[in-house]
């Protein structure tokens, strides 16, 4: 389990210990995927923290993922139905969204939400539906109560909206736009989902004070917090593997098309918000692999459109006779290479060095962690094993321990209390020597680079 990961499921147990959901804007995200999740977990019979495996609470992710790929049959009739069914192939088996599908992470249910309101949106402003309005201000909320990078997305809509009704429109309004009922209902719906959510069914009213702060919180951590990227990295990641750089390249004709032609479609204004988004994600310093993840719905679009736009040009000049085979070998070519690279990536080597997506990965080496500590509490007969963690930053370690009933966590320089075995950081290690004096170490990798050592006691 990655940190968040870790992190995301301690939320979960907390819900389920009958707690509410208390927004904190310095280091936690919103209450969607936890509101997801909850249920989910209950239905599968956890009641407790301890209760809980990966496997059920991924299974919230995963679901987000379904759904964003059935969203692109509701996307036919903006789209096209050949466009659509080959984006929801990439987004179902190209590497990227695989791997963070699965990951107890916000961005799976983020990106559903943003093709929620673009789909919804779309059909609200061209066709005055009061119902479609609702459904895009509940999506908006929802992306709202996923991730404060909400703001950057709904100012890539509100800027896309503008670039197109000029560029496209030529300065005229959408051929109907939204009805003053329908904005009403947009707004309430946001407005209504996103206050049930933050303040978790009215458990928590400080939680829109708390909101109010999520702005400045967002542009600090902004500024990069340790995870500082150049400006191309999302290229670089998103052109990696054997299938990466076709897929971006295909996604990059169809962009370019859609622009050129500067018509009013569906395709003109996900070009504009597509570009807008990746500016912006671009320039701003903090940078994880998992964020790429909001680019993948406009790049399976466009890379599909592109396709289907080679196929007709090449049929027309030749006979569907000599174009089927070359189209049926390229698309073999570009098949193998996706399941190549997904292979590799989400199966093959999911943690290692690598591994562009395995970002603060956390190692495998920790979840032998309790294993020694049981075996370690069966030679000494140890029934209840009591454990003190020193460390400035603890996690995964909840997760790991959590089915320990006597587990306390302090920070370096406090005083600890009394254990049975002692997990340490390296530092804190020698900062406690006299404590630990009687103990032995043995090492364990928490992610790359990063090390903490268990104390257990040495033999007489």
């Amino acid at each position: 389990m990655h940190t968040d990961e870790a992190v995301n499921a301690y939320i979960v147990g907390q819900l389920l210990a009958g707690e509410p959901f208390v927004y904190d804007p310095h280091d936690r995200h919103g209450p969607a995927l936890a509101a997801l999740a909850l249920p989910l977990v209950r239905a599968q019979g956890a009641e407790t923290f301890p209760d809980l495996t990966e496997q059920e609470l991924r299974l919230a992710p995963a679901l987000a993922g379904s759904v964003t790929i059935l969203l692109f049959g509701a996307a036919v009739e903006l789209f096209g139905f050949a466009p659509c069914l080959i984006a929801a192939l990439l987004f179902a088996s190209a590497p990227l969204p695989v791997y963070y599908d699965r990951f107890f992470i916000h961005e799976p249910l983020f990106v559903t939400a943003t093709f929620g309101v673009i789909l919804s949106g779309w059909r609200a402003c061209n066709g005055r539906s009061a119902g479609r309005a609702a459904l895009a201000g509940a999506c908006a909320a929802l992306m709202l109560a996923g991730k404060e990078t909400a703001v950057l997305h709904f100012f890539a809509l509100a800027a896309a909206a503008a670039v197109f009704r000029f560029w496209n429109l030529r300065g005229e309004p959408f051929a109907a736009g939204p009805r003053t009922k329908a904005v009403f209902a947009a707004v309430v719906s946001f407005l209504l989902l996103s206050g049930m959510l933050f303040t978790w069914f009215g458990r928590n009213w400080k939680a829109l004070a708390a909101l109010l702060q999520a702005v400045p919180d967002f542009l600090a951590r902004a500024g990069g917090e340790g995870h500082q990227k150049p400006f191309w990295y999302y290229g670089q990641l998103l052109t990696g593997g054997w299938s990466g750089a076709m897929l971006l390249a295909l996604a990059g004709i169809g962009i370019f098309q859609a622009i050129r032609k500067r018509d009013a479609s569906p395709y003109a204004f996900l070009a504009h918000y597509a570009l807008i988004l990746v500016v912006l994600y671009s320039l701003i310093p903090y940078k994880t692999p998992w964020l790429a993840l909001n680019f993948w719905l406009p790049i399976t679009l466009f890379a599909a459109a592109a396709a289907v736009s080679l196929w007709r040009t090449t049929a027309r000049r030749f006979t569907p006779r000599a174009a089927i085979p070359v189209f049926c070998i390229l698309g073999a070519l570009a098949a193998a290479a996706i399941a190549g690279d997904t292979r590799q990536r989400v199966f093959i080597h999911p943690s290692d060095e690598t591994n562009p997506y395995a970002y603060a990965q956390t190692s495998e080496d920790l979840a032998g962690l309790p294993a020694e500590i049981d075996e370690l509490a069966r030679r000494g007969t140890i029934k209840s094993p009591r454990i003190a963690v020193i460390a400035s930053d603890p996690w995964p370690l909840p997760w790991y321990l959590r089915h320990y009933s006597q587990v306390g966590f302090w920070q370096p320089g406090q005083q600890a209390g009394d254990a049975d075995f002692y997990v340490t950081s390296p530092e804190a290690g020698e900062q406690y020597k006299d404590r630990l004096r009687g103990f032995r170490p043995e090492f364990f990798g928490v992610r790359r680079g990063v090390f903490i050592l268990l104390w257990s006691p040495a033999p007489q």
